[in-house]
């Protein structure tokens, strides 16, 4: 019934397995590892690799690790028991040779566990056949067959009396039960006597005894918005009646505002060669302060904290002196810091299943004498975060649009999401970005839905222009924009554009599609399509920093949708995230978290203004300092 059932210690070194099937189990337990365990991923205990289910348990005690695998299409109701049971009986029985010898005891040791095994496996099976289903009830046991018929007769008006005299019972009964749940004897009589003179002062007021009233304010009228007259029409109507653009009309202030001038317009566009490099990091201001911070903490892990310390965590200072983490000693500790992650913007299921990974990576860990069971929880969760917000993958865009020089193609990325975000916006940043470091872009306005969006794209195209102009560039235009208009098929136009821009030799294709919310199927099809017929380098999700669970949603069913409308075996889903809107949050960085958590994709742009210069990458440590921040 099982495929495989292997121990191994975190550093990889195998110290038994058991093959029920021929052939390899490395692939599995090696993504096993690279997608849950390595990425702070425990909160369930099962993971699914192909036709395969993997169920897997900690034991942070020795650093062990106990996977067991079997196919998906069976369901084995004994295996979380079994593998528990396995787990105890290896450390019952190995305790001496994990304790004293360490790591040298786990590579020149021997564990001779196959007959332990065997006897574990076959009683788990045994155990789960001989367990007898649950015979249904007859009739006569049912609470159905103990009603009459005088029992559900029902007077007209009865039935409503009596319902509300039980709720009226019910809300007092729990009122008084909730004012003095927690309290002494002598607490509720003192509660009483305060509760019997505000009655009777009450009732005083009512019964004529004070005589305070105030008189109503008289409502004062609004002044409406005064309707502009217009002149009647005819050849006595004057040109200079018609214009509203003077500060003054009649004598009165005029709320037009002057247009601005083309010097004063050229004032507010960034300056040339301001973004040439790689991109500076978001919070790079503070990153001195936030670098000496966590020195500081590393350096003194085993410090105890001060007495007077406040914050969020401040209410849970019990000292553990040497002893093993259960689980009771967490989960307050727990509770509250899933709670300030909640607050901060992190999506709640998410923040469910980072709380029960760090328990069960803490679970069973032997603390030193002078720490805190929060200071622990605590420098786990802040390592947890900053592990999920790291780059599994190395994300250079300006190392991928020189190779694709080489290859005489232009590099192609797709901007999606819902609408709203801010993805025409952030994609004229990243082309000014990428005209700074001497690429030639072509922006194809592939939004053929939106009213607006093409002349939106024309105004950015203009700007960027204006900034490196064609003289400054040997006689080359930097940034251009191939449009055909609106209601034509989006991947239509964005192929088009991909064959136009290898021909005119630009470096780079950004596509631009429409926004769509991700429960509209016919659009989700759309985008799937323009992106499965072009094949992008590259695939960006577009999304606000202000949302909470919403981007949780958002990205499963866009991911979802790009799986399902496609014609591969190995669909393109989203490779990364832009987060837009950043400078908007304080520090409530939540969604951060949440987006890379549900993708394992990196977030490659950060948002963080209005004007061009407004893009910066991500620091992981300065977003994860503002998420603990009390």
């Amino acid at each position: 019934m099982l495929d495989f059932f292997t121990i191994f210690s975190k550093g990889g070194i195998v110290l038994w397995c058991f093959q029920g099937v021929s052939g390899s189990f490395t692939g599995p337990v090696n993504a096993l590892i690279r997608t849950v365990i390595l990425q702070e991923r425990g909160g369930n205990n099962s993971f699914n690799h192909e036709a395969l289910t993997l169920k897997y348990k900690l034991d942070n005690e020795f650093e062990l690790v106990f996977v067991v695998g079997f196919q998906k299409i069976l369901t084995l109701t004994y295996v979380d028991k079994f593998i528990d049971d396995v787990h105890m009986l290896f450390r019952d029985k190995y305790r001496n040779q994990l304790q004293q010898n360490g790591a040298l005891g786990i590579l020149n040791g021997t564990f001779e566990f196959k007959d332990d095994f065997v006897s574990l496996l076959r009683a788990a099976e045994e155990g789960s056949k001989a367990r007898a289903v649950p015979a249904m009830k007859t009739f006569q046991q049912s609470q159905k067959s103990q009603k009459t018929v005088e029992s559900m007769i029902v007077t007209r008006g009865e039935k409503g009396k009596e319902k509300g005299k039980e709720n009226n019972k019910k809300n007092k009964n729990t009122k008084k039960e909730g004012d003095t749940k927690g309290l002494t004897a002598e607490e509720i009589i003192e509660k009483n006597k305060e509760e019997f003179i505000r009655k009777r002062l009450g009732g005083g007021e009512k019964q004529g005894l004070s005589f305070k009233h105030k008189s109503p304010k008289p409502e004062k009228q609004k002044k409406g918005k005064e309707n502009r007259v217009w002149p009647t029409g005819g050849s006595n109507v004057n040109a200079k009646e018609l214009d509203y653009s003077d500060s003054t009309v009649d004598g009165k202030e005029n709320a037009v505002a002057e247009p601005m001038s083309e010097e004063g317009a050229a004032e507010l566009l960034p300056k040339p060669d301001s973004m040439k490099g790689e991109l500076k990091d978001v919070g790079y201001e503070n990153t001195n302060e936030i670098q000496s911070i966590l020195q500081k903490a590393e350096t003194s892990p085993s410090s105890p904290p001060p007495q007077n310390a406040g914050g969020v965590f401040g209410m849970l200072k019990g000292l553990v002196g040497a002893k093993n983490l259960s689980r009771e000693d967490m989960e307050l500790v727990l509770e509250k810091m899933k709670d300030h992650l909640i607050a901060k913007n992190v999506a709640t299921d998410i923040a469910v299943k980072l709380c029960e990974s760090v328990a069960k990576k803490l679970e069973g860990k032997v603390m030193g004498t002078f720490s805190t069971v929060t200071s622990t929880v605590k420098q786990a969760l802040q390592e947890s975060l900053v592990q999920i917000l790291q780059p599994k993958r190395r994300v250079d865009i300006l190392r991928d649009v020189m190779e694709a020089q080489k290859h005489n193609c232009p590099y192609v990325v797709t901007f999606c999401g819902v609408n709203g975000v801010g993805k025409s916006t952030n994609l004229a940043k990243i082309s000014f970005w990428l005209i700074e470091n001497g690429f030639s872009v072509l922006i194809a306005a592939c939004d053929t839905f939106r009213a607006g969006a093409v002349e939106q794209l024309r105004t950015h195209t203009h700007r960027l222009n204006s900034v490196h102009p064609a003289e400054k560039h040997q006689g080359q235009t930097m940034v251009q924009l191939y449009e055909k208009g609106y209601g034509k098929d989006a991947a239509g136009i964005a192929m088009e554009a991909i064959s136009y821009a290898r021909n005119q030799g630009f470096d780079v294709v950004l596509v631009d599609t429409a926004g769509r919310m991700q429960d509209n199927a016919p659009l989700m099809a759309a985008l799937a399509k323009l992106i499965a017929v072009n094949m992008p380098d590259l695939v960006l999700f577009v999304g606000e920093a202000l949302v909470g669970n919403e981007a949780v949603d958002q990205l499963i069913k866009f991911n979802q949708a790009l799986a399902d409308h496609s014609m591969s075996e190995k669909p393109r889903l989203i490779d990364g995230i832009v987060l837009t809107k950043f400078d908007t949050i304080d520090d409530k960085v939540g969604a951060a978290i949440s987006m890379t958590y549900i993708t394992g994709q990196p977030i490659v742009f950060v948002g963080t203004g209005q004007t061009y210069c407004d893009l910066r990458s991500l620091n992981a440590n300065a977003v994860v300092s503002a998420l603990m921040k009390a």
